[in-house]
């Protein structure tokens, strides 16, 4: 049986690259996404989530928007790395549809509380709707069948030498959310570093007729995220990758808690695995690449298939 997910997420490249995969994977049932600020603004991710669930044919999957800036700190987007746009050089068509009625709060509280025990929780953006959504409904950490991010770092940043983009633009959420008694599935920079769009990559991603030509190939393109050299890494992919096939990683269980005081290393997720104190989180430390691409890449060929390219 696929497993049911909510994504949360700033669309973003690599957040539209995680929506295609998340909707062409079999073993992934996506019922539906949630935006916040991040990458962009508010109305962007969610106009562009919008835009990548009509491009993909996934325009049956609802969109409910939800906060527009972090819970205590001015919003820092990250349009520098995704462009004005947030989707890089991809020019997909404004979509036709609107977001569903309603905010992303009350959206992920009333779909898990619906179905208890169904339901895992995917978040590739900054942790404000989770955070406020936990706080209403502290049962909401129960009710889920599993809790997965992309963010933080066991070792170094991306946005400064401490800190990941997702988790320093809202730390206080961040924070809240390790700390609402769930176990945080923590796919951070130590694996996704390492998932490079690499050359070889890319030309099979030619192959894939419009969903290549017009989406995966030019976002990529125009990503000036932090890199190999290699190519661009596909972050927020790991996240909804680990859902359908979590062989392809492996974790190891640590206590993260995420600084919020530091006037260097606001939002840095220290995470210790000398668990005397017991765990919160499972924190991905290793990847098998070469499954991961082959995964990925035959995903992205159905989504292609079902378009009438690849």
């Amino acid at each position: 049986m696929p497993t049911t997910i909510i994504l949360d997420c700033d669309p973003g490249i690599d957040d539209a690259l995680a929506i295609a995969f998340a909707h062409g994977h079999p073993d992934i049932e996506l019922a539906g996404i949630t935006t916040v600020a991040g990458n962009v603004g508010l109305a962007r991710t969610t106009a562009n989530a919008l835009a990548v669930c009509e491009f993909i044919g996934a325009a049956g999957t609802p969109v409910t928007a939800g906060c527009d800036g972090p819970l205590v700190r001015p919003a820092i987007d990250a349009r520098q790395v995704h462009g004005d746009s947030g989707l890089g050089g991809a020019m997909l068509p404004p979509p036709a549809g609107g977001p569903a009625p309603g905010h992303a709060i009350d959206y992920i509280i009333d779909t898990v509380r619906a179905a208890p025990g169904e339901i895992t929780l995917v978040a590739t953006g900054p942790l404000t709707n989770i955070a406020l959504a936990v706080r209403r409904e502290p049962r909401l950490a129960d009710w889920v069948r599993g809790f997965v991010i992309m963010g933080g770092s066991a070792s170094r940043g991306n946005v400064t030498p401490a800190a990941e983009y997702n988790i320093w633009a809202d730390p206080e959420a961040a924070a809240a959310v390790f700390r609402a008694g769930w176990t945080v599935t923590m796919l951070g920079l130590d694996v996704t570093l390492r998932t490079s769009a690499t050359v070889a990559v890319q030309q099979r991603m030619r192959d894939l007729g419009p969903l290549g030509a017009e989406l995966l190939l030019p976002a990529l393109a125009q990503y000036r995220s932090v890199r190999g050299p290699a190519g661009p890494p596909v972050h927020d992919v790991c996240a909804v990758a680990w859902v359908a096939q979590p062989e392809l990683f492996g974790l190891v269980p640590a206590r993260v808690q995420v600084e919020v005081a530091g006037q260097l290393t606001a939002g840095m997720t220290v995470t210790d695995f000398d668990l005397g104190g017991g765990g919160n989180a499972l924190v991905a430390m290793d990847i098998d690449v070469e499954k991961f691409w082959a995964v990925t890449l035959a995903t992205y060929t159905r989504v292609a298939a079902s378009l009438g390219g690849g």
